[in-house]
């Protein structure tokens, strides 16, 4: 080992590799092609990679040989306001990422849970939306292209810079959502909006039905926020359950939408002072690191409240953030192997995808990511994990130790 961590001092100087607490040496690489020579480095040694941000989102506790850091790589490289894209570096946290943008009046309209300073790269690799999904879009498509350090130190540079269509398979999808398994980010084009005008939230408490009933008369009316989101008493620290709506944009249109809302609604809505809208969503997020476990489902409105139901009785009601307007819900809270496992089979049955978003490295391992309920699949990720990481230097569970091919 003194030989590799020679040649990793070598690339990255005396400061780039250090030990972790536990003793496990540290890459930080400051530049794409030195992250390529490390994951080179790996491969030729057959050591495991572990990829680590700032560690706020997804514990970095996969075993593994090495620790391969994105820190070093935190520069928002360019932000070109008449193209409405910004090239950004993986380890550019969010709330860095935000700052810089504002200052040219610009704005990366997504809102993922857990703490500002998560990464670029933790939020694309898991592809963790936030209540904005609903206006403005996965996270899928506020990327345009991206730059990759496969597991044998390759670069892969996929899309582009410029909204338009991609001929043949799309790489860029693969790598948004593939939690590190098919190469290591490192540089992202970013598509961007003009930073709102006007940014008014409104809330509404009451019982859970009524709430999703509400949020299903909205959608025939044709009214779309830019989120719409239903929390669980737990989560929201109300006695009831909550559903938010929000609208951003200028200033008529986000009084038009508040209006209409209340016009069609019959529930009774407050307006909260523009200097609490912020922090609301803020907690809102944050909120969904309050258990080991978070997990989230494709639902669609309709079947939302058939999909609460049956996560009460597998688990219990816990911390939820649920899209009441366009799908996709998101659950914190303690859960065994077993009980995710039951969870995944009886999602399957009713073809909602499950992912697990965050759990301990054994849970993880155990039940996989995103599982493989269908025949085929674990072959169709085999292959591409081989393209892309040959050897497997990423330690990274898409599937599980018990996934079937």
């Amino acid at each position: 080992m003194s030989d590799v961590l020679a040649r990793l001092r070598a690339l990255l100087g005396t400061a780039g590799v250090e030990r972790d607490p536990d003793g496990l040496p540290r890459a930080t690489p400051d530049s794409i092609e030195v992250l390529t020579q490390v994951c080179r480095v790996a491969h030729e040694e057959h050591w495991k990679i572990r990829l680590e941000g700032q560690g706020t989102w997804l514990a970095a506790d996969a075993p593994a040989d090495l620790a391969l850091s994105t820190r070093g790589l935190d520069r928002v490289v360019s932000v070109s306001p008449a193209d409405l894209v910004a090239t950004v570096e993986a380890g550019a946290t969010l709330e860095a990422v935000r700052r810089r943008l504002a200052d040219d009046g610009m704005w990366f309209a997504v809102d993922p849970p857990g703490r500002p300073e998560r990464t670029i790269g933790s939020i694309l690799a898991t592809a963790t939306s936030g209540p904005l999904r609903l206006g403005f879009g996965p996270i899928r498509d506020h990327v345009l292209g991206c730059t990759v350090a496969t597991g044998d130190g390759r670069v892969v540079t996929a899309g582009g810079r410029v909204v338009k269509n991609v001929a043949g398979y799309d790489l860029t999808k693969l790598q948004v959502g593939g939690f590190g398994g098919f190469g290591v980010i490192a540089e992202v084009n970013l598509r961007l909006r003009a930073l709102p005008r006007a940014d008014v939230t409104l809330v509404a408490r009451g019982p859970r039905d009524a709430l999703t009933g509400s949020a299903r008369d909205l959608a025939s009316a044709g009214i779309v926020p830019a989120a719409l989101e239903l929390l669980s008493p737990a989560l929201a620290a109300e006695a009831e359950w909550v559903l938010a709506a929000r609208f951003a944009g200028t200033d008529a249109a986000t009084q038009s939408g508040a209006r209409a809302l209340q016009g069609v609604s019959r529930l009774s809505w407050q307006v909260l002072p523009a200097e609490r809208s912020a922090g609301f969503w803020s907690v809102a997020g944050r909120a969904l690191l309050g258990g080991p476990v978070t997990l989230r489902l494709g639902v669609l409105p309709d079947g939302l409240d058939d999909t609460l139901d049956m996560l009460a009785h597998h688990l219990d009601e816990g911390l939820v953030s649920a899209g009441a307007g366009g799908g996709m819900l998101r659950w914190t809270g303690e859960a065994t192997a077993e009980r995710l496992r039951t969870i995944r089979r009886t999602t399957a049955a009713r073809e909602i995808p499950m992912t697990i978003e965050r759990a301990p490295w054994p849970l993880r391992h155990a039940v996989g990511h995103f599982g493989a309920y269908r025949e085929g699949v674990g072959r169709l990720v085999g292959g591409l994990r081989d393209s892309f990481d040959p050897g497997l230097s990423l330690q990274v569970a898409l599937e599980g130790d018990d996934a079937g091919g």
